[in-house]
């Protein structure tokens, strides 16, 4: 499991890992029951590699906050999503320090270890995510 093959479908709960390509669309597995169905151009998906957390200086991307949280936290599970926002905020401040607070919210917060939560249980191998976007050569 890469985490370029991992989306967020709006309005679905959870993660959902591409298995196929179909005529219509993709074809996705739900990583919290392991059920397949298919995603049309009707829904609105978003792929992890592709997201970025705000910060006062750039936009640093997903897979970079994943790959301090899994060294922060060994692999396993961090703090439960459910916890209070100042909680929350005082952990995320921990793993990205210089994060904009104005323009990220707790929700955003929650999402990021919920989606990291999600991918620990999975067993996913945070060491294996690269810091640069690798290119593909033609």
């Amino acid at each position: 499991m890469e985490l370029k093959d991992i989306v967020a479908i709006n309005g679905k709960p959870g993660l959902y890992q591409i298995k196929a390509q179909s005529k219509g669309g993709i074809i996705v597995e739900s990583l919290i029951d392991s059920k397949k169905f298919p995603v049309t151009a009707t829904h609105n998906i978003s792929a992890l590699n592709e997201i970025a957390i705000y910060t006062y200086e750039e936009e640093i991307p997903l897979r970079i906050i994943f790959k301090t949280i899994g060294e922060k936290e060994n692999g396993k599970e961090a703090i439960s999503p459910k916890e209070n926002g100042k909680t929350l905020t005082s952990y995320f401040r921990e793993v990205l320090p210089n994060f904009d607070e104005e323009r990220v919210y707790t929700s955003n917060i929650k999402k990021v270890l919920q989606w990291y939560n999600l991918l620990a249980s999975k067993n996913f191998d945070f060491t294996s995510i690269k810091e640069e976007e690798e290119t593909e050569e033609a």
